[in-house]
């Protein structure tokens, strides 16, 4: 082990994801069989940098340079994003056993023949390592891709150890760019997966028709009304009728793909954009619930929702019209804010590494075994 003192159990935990609106670096405190968000901080995500990730998740020119570039870029402001939470808590570097940090994911291809699928996120740990003087554990989905999983999702190891009830079966969704579902029943295997676009393809919409970089509590898409045609359309995708294991990423739902499913509509008129914020609303809301729906639990299986969808009013609204049967809340309820549950879970996962224990679930991932994953960066001497 690399951290055994048992007093050393405080992590920091970075996350920035599809989304790419801003870095969130938590606070952790661990102890044996419990957990405590001492503190949090949003490090903001500059327009002009997200322009440049937006360009690397496509096929382009100059790729290499760029992601060169860009991965320096980040490892600073994922370091900045961590010595801004110290300065914040009146610590040091001292004071941290260590720095979990998820990176940027710019290309997510698990669906590739085997030996030649990859899932790459940047945000160079060495930076990160060498400005915070702090051990960095980074690289996570990689291990688990290598042991024949998807990388993704690796948030439900952490729902688990954290959100699993002895008495009660939970359903933890999580919507951010993506969104994917974690099944904790209160006995048996753990189970999860992407269910499709979370907010991507709404924050994309309303970032061309608007110019805003998101559908604020969700009123623009109360303003319209649902396309039948549309949502008919767009659930057809080949992805939903895949068995688990699964995931996905922007290379499957992003704006030139509906951009494609719109000029494909037989529609003489062009759809109204409210219209169409209502529809990808409502898409993003069925995608989730026929999947909670086809876990076949008990009525009362209670549903938490965690990331940036969970404060979208309308989302949340659509969500509980197809899930009449299910008690919806927020992880708020649980004792942890829907926005830092990714972040935390990866402070989890660094310290999950350092003490050689597992990080991922087969059962999700569908990877042979369980295992530490991700990559440790020493800190100076």
């Amino acid at each position: 082990m690399l951290d055994t003192t048992p007093d050393h159990n405080l992590y920091i935990g970075l996350m920035s994801g599809t989304s790419i609106d801003s870095i969130d670096a938590c606070l952790v405190k661990f102890t044996t069989n419990n957990f405590q968000l001492i503190g949090h901080y949003e490090h903001p995500i500059t327009a002009q940098l997200k322009q440049k990730i937006l360009q690397l998740c496509s096929s382009g020119n100059h790729e290499i340079e760029l992601m060169g570039t860009l991965d320096r870029q980040l490892g600073l402001e994922f370091a900045r994003a961590s010595m801004q939470l110290l300065q914040q808590q009146n610590l040091t570097a001292s004071d941290i056993a260590a720095i979990g940090s998820h990176g940027q994911t710019i290309r997510h291809r698990p669906e590739l023949a085997s030996e030649k699928n990859f899932t790459l996120q940047i945000g160079d740990p060495n930076t990160i390592a060498e400005l915070t003087n702090i051990i960095t554990v980074a690289d996570f989905r990689r291990r688990d891709l290598a042991a024949g999983g998807q990388g993704a999702p690796l948030a439900p190891a952490f729902h688990q150890a954290a959100f699993q009830h002895e008495f009660k079966d939970r359903v933890i969704v999580n919507i951010g760019g993506m969104a994917n579902i974690t099944y904790l029943p209160k006995s048996g295997d753990t189970s999860g997966f992407d269910t499709g676009p979370g907010n991507v393809l709404m924050d994309s919409w309303i970032g061309q028709q608007r110019g805003e970089p998101y559908d604020k509590d969700g009123l623009w898409a109360a303003s319209g009304q649902c396309l039948p045609e549309l949502l008919i359309q767009l659930l057809k995708h080949p992805y939903f009728q895949q068995s688990n294991p699964k995931s996905t990423g922007r290379e499957t739902f992003n704006a030139a793909w509906l951009d494609t499913q719109l000029s494909q509509s037989q529609r003489v008129k062009p759809y109204q954009p409210a219209d169409v914020q209502a529809t990808l609303t409502e898409f993003t809301a069925i995608s989730i619930a026929q999947e909670v729906r086809a876990l076949n639990t008990e009525n009362n299986v209670e549903v938490y929702l965690c990331g940036g969808g969970a404060y979208n009013p309308q989302l949340v609204a659509r969500l509980k019209q197809h899930l009449p049967c299910n008690t919806i809340a927020s992880t708020a309820a649980l004792g942890l804010a829907p926005e830092w549950v990714e972040a935390v879970a990866f402070a989890w996962l660094a310290k999950q590494t350092l003490h050689r224990l597992p990080g991922n679930l087969p059962t999700v991932t569908g990877a042979k075994k369980a295992l530490p994953l991700g990559g440790v960066y020493l800190s100076g001497v």
